[in-house]
């Protein structure tokens, strides 16, 4: 399938606008921005935060698609519809604390299958990915019961270890969150998600290659390592001022990145990741991670 511009299945917010929100035309707003910049799909990712509040932010998100649905083929009309909105992905709230990065370590909970049925109920047909804390205790439970209603799951923000990785595997963990961030460190004689993510042949790992999040030897270690067709770049936009050092919080937390996919695709070709394999990351993967390779219209 040839697509013609990026997808992006992490991004937060961009400009003035981003997820937590309950106004549809914001999210639509979002959409738009992101089609300027050449994204023709995105996965719009909630913040951790109370389940009330993600489920406010799940509303809009779901509206939005289906204003899009209502408006598809009028274009003619002045309004361009925007970057897709595939669905969304839920960054929390079932993260650990102590990997909490930007995000408000106050709002995550301890993962049980009722909190996550009381999180998605109505919206299980557009939650696509969930990120997890494998480590923590029910998280399996939680894993396997996503793994049976077709959602990705992401370990991230997490300190576990190889074994804790492997048994999250084992439940049906298919991802992992933005690669080297908000995790155990890697460690020669503890890996940690890191080091599965890149030995492992079978999960995705999303990489945030704005220049900031990882080095540019990190970059390159990545793409000698893992195999291709398991890179997603992701930009883990977030509304904010951007700086040359991503956008970065009051505290001086690194709350996300400034960038869109077209901008993370321009650094890779500059430090000379393969043109080939910079594709696959920023258009086939990521639809393929979530099974929808069919369903992307060009915006």
């Amino acid at each position: 399938m040839s697509i013609r511009g990026f997808v992006d299945l992490h991004t937060h917010g961009i400009g003035r606008y981003d997820t937590r929100t309950d106004d549809y035309k914001e999210i639509l707003t979002l959409a738009r921005l992101h089609a300027k910049a050449g994204t023709i799909a995105i996965l719009p990712t909630i913040y951790s935060g109370s389940i009330d509040k993600m489920r406010k932010s799940m509303k809009a998100v779901s509206r939005a698609m289906d204003a899009q649905a209502r408006n598809k083929g009028q274009k003619a009309k002045g309004r361009r519809l925007g970057a897709q909105i595939l669905g969304v992905h839920l960054e929390g709230p079932f993260l650990n604390p102590a990997r909490c990065g930007a995000m408000d370590k106050d709002t995550f909970i301890m993962p049980t299958v009722t909190a996550l049925k009381k999180l998605i109920a109505g919206y299980e047909d557009i939650v696509k990915i969930i990120a997890v804390a494998p480590e923590l205790p029910g998280a399996l439970k939680v894993i396997d019961k996503c793994a049976d209603m077709g959602i990705r799951i992401n370990m991230g923000h997490s300190d576990a270890t190889l074994r804790q990785a492997l048994e999250a595997k084992k439940a049906g963990a298919t991802g992992i969150t933005h690669i080297f961030n908000a995790m155990r460190p890697f460690h020669h004689r503890e890996p940690g998600i890191a080091g599965l993510g890149l030995t492992d042949r079978d999960l995705y790992i999303e990489v945030i290659a704005d220049g900031v999040h990882l080095h540019p030897q990190i970059l390159q270690l990545i793409f000698d390592c893992k195999q291709p067709d398991r890179v997603i770049i992701v930009s883990d936009s977030v509304r904010g001022r951007k700086t040359a050092r991503g956008v970065v919080y009051d505290n001086g937390v690194l709350a996300g990145s400034g960038l869109t996919i077209d901008g993370a695709v321009k650094r890779l070709q500059r430090i000379g990741m393969p043109d080939a394999e910079i594709i696959k990351a920023s258009t086939d993967n990521p639809l393929r991670y979530i099974g929808m390779n069919e369903s992307v219209r060009c915006c």
